[in-house]
């Protein structure tokens, strides 16, 4: 992972302060590449769509559980108090059930991410609420609700709107999916081992099976209120090379896609400073 404080403190400020909106995966990977270059990381945690691959984020500190990726630890949180002790310690990043609203109280935010990743729909105007503001996925677009747009990867990548048989089956089957909203419950653990046809778990009563053979990389989290269309499992059918904890490529290629935007602000800032010292008399 590079080095890339430098640019951190020179573009938002020397002891930067970060929200990210999400605790997914995604979020979780972004967390751990700002606090590992000075920033102060709160990760705001939304309860939709529900977190399925919960080896790979710092989901469980919610609930008591340990969670820590690439030696980086979460710590719940739930009072500003609690936010600036948590900060105060090395290798930790705090995760809160607090919303945006409660922690822009406790200071000027540096940067703000939205990294949800919810589905296509209306999203907030993250601007002026941060020195920088980034939206990640469907609904954000650069100068209108965010400083910077960036895609990220879709769990539904294969899969367009509606859905389309005619996409790779493969690709279809791997996620499980709620067909009616609900109170999830599940008993299966990440990493066991998943068969076509094996209930999963149930959505108001009603099972939901896997489609394909493989193992469980994700699964939400039992007790999780979802909707139709979220996705409730996903089974990799490549045995051997099945991963449900640490960091994945998506989540490294999309933190460093991050990192580069904000690089690229702090070079605008440089170059637009310098521009306005030459001029001044």
């Amino acid at each position: 992972m590079s080095d890339h404080s430098h640019f951190l403190t020179r573009a938002l400020s020397p002891k930067p302060f970060a929200v990210i909106l999400g605790a997914n995966e995604i979020a979780s990977a972004i967390a751990v590449y700002l606090h590992r270059n000075g920033c102060g990381v709160v990760l705001s945690h939304d309860p939709s769509p529900p977190v399925f691959k919960r080896g790979m984020s710092f989901h469980g500190a919610l609930f008591g559980d340990h969670a820590a990726i690439d030696e980086i630890s979460a710590e719940r949180v739930e009072t500003s108090l609690e936010v600036l002790s948590a900060l105060s310690r090395a290798n930790v990043v705090a995760i809160t059930p607090l919303g945006l609203s409660d922690l822009l109280v406790l200071r000027r935010l540096d940067l703000i991410i939205d990294a949800r990743l919810q589905g296509p729909a209306q999203r907030p105007d993250l601007r002026n609420l941060a020195r920088f503001a980034i939206g990640l996925g469907p609904g954000f677009a650069s100068g209108v609700n965010c400083d910077v747009a960036l895609s990220a990867p879709s769990r539904r990548a294969a899969i367009p709107v509606g859905g389309d048989a005619r996409e790779p089956r493969k690709l279809l089957e791997r996620f499980v999916y709620a067909d009616s909203r609900g109170l999830w419950q599940t008993a299966v653990d990440l990493g066991s081992r998943a068969f076509r046809g094996f209930v999963v778990g149930h959505v108001h009563g009603a099972p939901v099976s896997a489609l394909i053979d493989g193992i469980l990389v994700g699964v939400a989290r039992d007790g999780s209120e979802v909707v139709e269309g979220d996705i409730l499992a996903e089974v990799e059918p490549r045995t051997r090379q099945a991963i449900w904890t640490g960091m994945d490529k998506a989540g490294r290629s999309t933190a460093s896609a991050v990192m580069r935007v904000i690089q690229d602000y702090a070079d605008r800032r440089e170059n637009s400073n310098s521009t306005i010292s030459q001029r001044s008399p």
